[in-house]
Formats: structure tokens, sequence, C-alpha cells
């Protein structure tokens, strides 16, 4: 009887370890008091060991080994948990792990999990992944309603090559765009990118700007306050007046937009480009930059500012454009080049090849290279968008099809290289020019650095010391960034006003002016020399004027007035008394008073220009 009771009481024992063993479980699924949506509820899925603690009079489960949870869609690993489901709370250690919808993985070495409001606060080795970027820090929370990643203790996102690291970060997963905030450095192999605050799209690789940012690849740096970036391709949209730097130039303009691999960049509104080594200035509304070239087309209404230490000139033109010679690529530039010199011909070309107006071409050409020391073959070759193309070697010529950029090539086949660079200038249509000595226009201009010389083309005119100049084309030459010499080339005439409708005037085949300081001291004109000037007496009245044929003719100037004339070699004249002049004898051949064309100031030449802008550069500048 007694064995028998023990035995009852044993199975009573185990029957009631079996029901314990089901209702802990149970109870442990069990939504908290008055808490009714399921969706809320924290599943538990498996673990090694259950354990029922109570702290601070509240009742804890804790799981001990491999557990797994559930809420919705979302699992959560770890080594171990407790669950509050009275606040519907889980705090995990140890390997964490949240999945989220196969779309999301969470990591971390600690969790604190708030159910109701679905969450999630991870730290220690606390990262998120989507599969194709890692967002890691010391604490991340994520919001799973929203699927929002949050650090606010700093920060990395890696997304392929590059690493983004901030002191703030939120991440969306939906649209895949991060928004980081403080100290937000974006580290590439191609460049880095550091600025206050960043929306980047982690699929599409494309930064949003919205605060001053710095994007440096090591060659050249842009600074920008708002606009795109591509950080994959290197393309960007840039406005409110960003720049662009290297260790020559600076761009700044309205808008930018650039192509990194491509190396250009377009200039809209109110253009600034800046050529810190030539001390040259180019204002502009729109300009293209060929960043890999150091090219710059400036149109709409351009104008380049040269510095120089007591004269600066100003030069502006429907067109302006800018590039750089390399050594290796061009030959001593002769100005009276022989009859062999390479010619090329712009859209002044017709479709059949016939020339309709070459001078400024065949000007440029002559200035560019000197064909008596190039090889039979060599070739020189310009192209412009829009424009048609003439390639003319010494025994052929070549029609070819319109090119988009405008560059400079030529024969490379010379053994030795010479990498080092000059800076030239190209202007046409419209060409005007003023500083306080020398005031100037033409249709076409050439001008390069290497030899310091303006070339004037298609009726040029210029004026200095109140000296109107003309020729067929002109050469300027400069000289410790100061006018030095001048060449009127065939037809040269000079032309100064003596009085009211009374003009001394010269002309000859050339003509070659020297100056001295920032005026004229002398001139010689060379070849059929012919002149027409009015003697005065010591109280300034006229008193006869003086028309003479000569060989060769010398004018000498003091304080900007015609001082003396001197003929040399067989010279034949006639001296009219004043009152006796021959009134339809007193203009020479070709004569052409232009006064009406000279610039009067710098602000002439500026147009629609933003005149703010350019006078604080100019005073600046001066």
């Amino acid at each position: 009887m007694i064995l028998k009771m023990q035995q009852l009481a044993k199975y009573g024992l185990i029957l009631a370890g079996i029901c314990l063993g089901r209702f802990f479980p149970a109870m442990a699924q069990q939504p908290a008091q008055g808490n009714t949506d399921s969706t809320k509820v924290i599943h538990i899925i498996q673990s090694d060991k259950l354990n029922v603690i109570t702290k601070d009079s509240q009742q804890l489960n804790r799981f001990i080994g491999d557990a797994i949870f559930r809420q919705g869609n979302t699992l959560f690993y770890c080594d171990s948990a407790l669950i509050n489901r009275a606040d519907n709370v889980l705090d995990a250690y140890g390997h964490i792990h949240i999945n989220q919808a196969d779309s999301i993985n969470i990591y971390g070495d600690y969790l604190h999990y708030e159910g109701d409001t679905k969450l999630a606060t991870l730290r220690d080795n606390a990262r998120l992944t989507d599969g194709k970027i890692t967002i890691s820090g010391p604490e991340l929370q994520y919001d799973m309603n929203a699927r929002i990643g949050t650090y606010v203790q700093g920060g990395k996102l890696v997304n392929g090559k590059s690493v983004l690291t901030s002191q703030e970060g939120f991440y969306y997963a939906d649209t895949k765009d991060v928004y980081f905030k403080k100290n937000v450095v974006m580290i590439d192999p191609e460049y880095t990118l550091t600025t206050d605050t960043l929306l980047y799209n982690t699929e599409t690789k494309i930064a949003t700007i919205v605060a001053p940012t710095t994007i440096n690849d090591g060659k050249t740096i842009m600074y920008a306050t708002s606009g795109t970036y591509n950080t994959e391709s290197g393309q960007g949209n840039f406005d409110s007046r960003p720049t662009i730097e290297d260790s020559t130039a600076t761009i700044t303009a309205d808008n930018i937009t650039m192509d990194k691999a491509t190396g250009m960049a377009y200039a809209t509104g109110n253009m600034v480009y800046r050529d810190t080594a030539q001390k040259m200035t180019l204002l502009s509304n729109y300009g293209t930059v060929n960043q890999k070239e150091k090219t710059i087309l400036a149109t709409q209404h351009p104008l380049m500012i040269m510095e120089r230490e007591k004269d600066t000139m100003f030069v502006t033109a429907d067109t302006l454009f800018s590039g750089i010679i390399k050594k290796d690529t061009t030959k001593h530039i002769n100005p009276k080049a022989g009859k062999d010199s390479v010619l090329v011909l712009r859209k002044d070309v017709d479709s059949s090849g016939t020339v309709k107006d070459s001078a400024f071409m065949k000007g440029l050409a002559l200035a560019i290279k000197d064909s008596t020391e190039a090889g039979r073959d060599s070739a020189l070759v310009i192209t412009k968008a829009a424009d048609s193309i003439l390639v003319i070697k010494k025994d052929t010529v070549e029609i070819g099809p319109k090119p988009q950029t405008l560059a400079l090539k030529s024969d490379t086949t010379s053994e030795k290289k010479d990498t080092s660079e000059t800076r030239y200038l190209m202007a046409w249509h419209n060409v005007k020019i003023f500083s306080d000595s020398l005031q100037g226009v033409a249709d076409s201009l050439y001008y390069s650095s290497k030899d310091s010389i303006f070339r004037f083309y298609k009726q040029p005119v210029l004026w200095a010391t109140g000296t109107q100049l003309t020729g067929d084309t002109i050469f300027l030459y400069i000289k410790n960034q100061t006018a030095d010499k001048i060449l009127l080339d065939q037809n040269g005439l000079i032309v100064k006003e003596a009085g009211k409708n009374l003009y001394n005037q010269i002309k000859g085949n050339q003509i070659t002016g020297y100056f001295s300081g920032q005026t004229l001291d002398w001139m010689h004109v060379d070849g059929n020399a012919e002149s027409i000037y009015y003697i005065k007496d010591d109280d300034g009245g006229f008193i006869s004027v003086n028309k003479t044929l000569s060989g060769i003719i010398n004018i000498y100037f003091r304080n900007s007035e015609l001082h003396h004339v001197t003929f040399i070699k067989d010279p034949e004249g006639t001296m009219y008394p004043f009152s006796q002049r021959p009134l339809d004898q007193l203009l020479l051949e070709n004569f052409h008073w232009e006064i009406d064309r000279k610039p009067k100031s710098k602000y002439d030449l500026i147009g629609t220009i933003n005149i703010k802008t350019a006078s604080e550069i100019t005073t600046k500048k001066e």
C-alpha cells in the first residue's frame, strides 16, 4: 500500500512538471495585459533555456542560448534576452542580428527594442546593411515602421569604394537616401568631399549639396553651396556661384555643370575665369572650359582683363578663346613669314571650298607658325564649334568636317619634346581693347604670352597718345608688361588731329613705332613714305602745311605731341603757306579718321555684363 502511494506521488510530480513546462512558454507568449494588437506581440521562436525572474516588482522572461524572436516580418537573433511583457520591451545580448523582410540586416552586441513603437537601438559593433551599403557606428537606431536608420554619435557609410563619415546620419531604406550632418567627409579613390550637410542616394550615388561643400580630386577643387554631384561618374550641376580651382586658374559663375571624365565645365551667368599664372581675368555670361586642355571659350559679351603693373588692358569681342600652346607643338612666330606659310581658314569658306574672307585666319596662321622652319608635310589644324575647318599644308588643301571643340594640333614627330606651356588668346568679331595708354578696334585678334605680341586683323585701328594708327595688320609688342613696339604692316597710316578738320598724316608700306614709358616716342616709316603735317609757331598758330614723299620717314614725339619729322632717302616735298593750302590735296590716299570707333573707357567694353561685378574686379586688380 505504501509502495502504491509513492508511485502515485511520483507520477503526480511528473505531470505537474509537464504542466508547468507548458505553462511558462505559453505565458511568455501572451500579450501584456491590455495590449490586444497582435502585430506588436514579440513571439518566441526558440531558446535553449527559459527563466522567469522578478526585478523591481516586474516579472521578466529570461531566454538563454540561441534565442530567436519574431514580430511581424522581422526576426531577432541573439545569445540571450530579457522580455518585459508589461512594457513590451526586448533587451538582447551577444551576436545580435535583426532581419526585416529579408531586405535590411542589422547587427550589434546589444539591443534595446521597444515592441510598441518598433524602435531598435543597437550598440557595440553596431552596423546596418541592405546588401549594397553598410552603415556602422557606436550606436544605431532603426525605426521598423518608418524604415529609417539613425546614428547621432558618429558613424560611417561604405558604398563600394566610397566611405562617408559624419557626426549624425539618417538612412531611409525605402528611398535609399542618406542624410548626413556635421563634419561630413566622403573619401573615394578619385576625390575627397567635405561639408557640414549632405544628402546622398546609395543607388544613384548622387550627392545633393545643401551647404558649403568642397570636392578635391588632387588636381582641381570644387567649392559649391547647392547642386548635385554624381560621385560615380563625376558629373555635377552646381548653383549659387560655385567655383572650380586648379593650380593655375579658377572659374566662378551663377551655375556650373561639369563632367570629370571629359574635363569639360560649362559656366552660365556672370562667369569669372581667373588665370593666376598669367594674371588674366575673363568675364562672360557663358563659358566652356576644358580642364584637361586648359582652354576656355567665352561667348555672350565676354570681357578679358589682362593685368599690368601700371596699365591694365581690357579686351572684348563677340567670342573669346584662350588656350595653352606646348612648346613642342609650335614654332617661333614670325610676323613676316614667307609665301609658303600655312594658311588656315574658318567659316569664311563656302561649301565648295571657295575662300570668302581669309584675313583673320591668314594672319593667325602667320602668328602661330613659321613655315620656313616647318617640315614639308607638317600642318596646322584649328577647329571651332559650328565652323568649317580648312587645313592647308604646304602643297595640299583639304576641307574637313565640322568639329565640336576648339583645339590646336600640329606635327608632333620631333624627337625631343618640351612640355612647358604658354597661353594664347583668340578673339573674333567686334574686337575692342582699352587701356590708359592704348585703345583699339578690329575684327579679330591673336595674342600669345610666348612672344607677348598682339596681332590685330581686318581693318584694325589703334589709338596711342591721341594718334590713330591703321594698317592691313597691326602687331603690338609687349615688354615687361608695357607696350614696347608697334608694327603697321602693309598700308600703314598714322593720323593725328592738328586742329578742327586738320590732320597730320603719314603713310607707308610698313610703319614701326617705339614706346617710351606709356607713350609713343618715335616712329619709322619704310617704303613709299608720304606725309602731310602742319607747322605751328611758338604761340600755337598754324604757319604752313608740308607735303612730302620719301623712301623713309622718322617721326619724333615729345609730350604726346608731334615734335619733328626727318626725311631719309630721296625726299621730295612742297610747303604751302597755311592760307594758301590746297584743300583738295590735304588728305592722303585711303585716308580715314575713325574717332567715333574709339573706346572711351573700360565701361564701353563691359556692355551687358554685370557692371558691379566687373567694377569690383577691376578696382581690386588696379
